[in-house]
């Protein structure tokens, strides 16, 4: 067996830019050969995102204010949920593929190549549904800080771009770390990267509506909260959670190392499918 230190061999970063639009050109070159899956997939994205907005504007229609939330300060976190997921499915949709890898032993061509393994694991799918949940989900946060109250300035201008950066290191990093359970979990039907995945519906609400243990678990262990409600509370002015939105680049850099230091365990763990 290959070593397996190699899944962290040392490359530069400018390297590993070409090496991984490289293989994603590929991947999408493949893709794309099927138009009729692309549209249907990501048009079903949108779809869901559509829905769950309707459903939001109905609720609010009745109730205008829940727990002191407005319908676009809501809609907005319901968006960041599903814009980061398109982002992490467009890109980075491999993740998902880690329990295949690891079954089939196909991760063994992955340690034999001079490249990080994480990064071909990374370029070793498509999300195509991903399309569509990052349109509409971008439309959305759009309309949100348009019709919300929203004092602009330069530098909320720029705290935005970096929450949208930190959200989307935090998404793709918990689902690095829910599929690594793939090493451990060594079955078909592994449904503990789905339930870590799930748990991200909980931040698409304020977390002041759950008890204190869901707060805390969204907030450290697993920081979907990082993701929308903590960079609601800032561009909305909710003073009572002032200051927490700066603790969103601290916590993408604790996940992703976290994330990542997981993975390279787990894939120390590695035996191949032994037959």
């Amino acid at each position: 067996m290959a070593d397996k230190s190699q899944g962290g061999k040392s490359m530069s970063l400018g390297r590993m830019f070409y090496l991984y639009r490289r293989l994603y050109v590929q991947q999408l070159k493949a893709i794309l050969e099927y138009n009729k899956d692309f549209y249907i997939l990501m048009c079903s994205a949108a779809l869901t995102q559509v829905l769950g907005f309707i459903f939001l504007w109905v609720i609010y229609d009745r109730i205008p204010d829940i727990n002191g939330w407005q319908f676009w300060e809501v809609t907005f976190m319901y968006a960041m949920i599903f814009l980061t997921e398109g982002v992490a499915s467009l890109f980075f949709e491999g993740t998902w593929r880690m329990a295949r890898l690891v079954n089939f032993g196909e991760m063994d061509r992955y340690l034999l190549r001079p490249v990080p393994v994480v990064l071909q694991v990374f370029c070793t799918g498509i999300g195509i549904n991903g399309l569509g949940n990052l349109l509409i989900g971008g439309v959305i946060i759009w309309q949100s800080l348009a019709h919300g109250q929203v004092e602009w300035t330069a530098g909320k201008a720029a705290v935005i771009v970096l929450l949208l950066v930190t959200a989307v290191i935090i998404r793709v990093a918990i689902n690095l770390a829910g599929n690594s359970a793939a090493f451990w979990i060594r079955n078909a039907g592994n449904a503990f990267p789905l339930m870590v995945h799930n748990l991200a519906d909980l931040a698409k609400y304020p977390i002041t509506l759950f008890p204190q243990a869901i707060r805390i678990l969204i907030s450290t262990i697993l920081p979907y909260a990082f993701i929308s409600f903590f960079p609601a509370t800032y561009i909305f002015g909710k003073s009572e959670w002032s200051g927490w939105w700066m603790l969103a680049p601290v916590a993408a850099i604790a996940m992703a190392f976290a994330s990542y230091g997981i993975f390279r365990f787990g894939l120390s763990r590695y035996e191949s499918t032994g037959n």
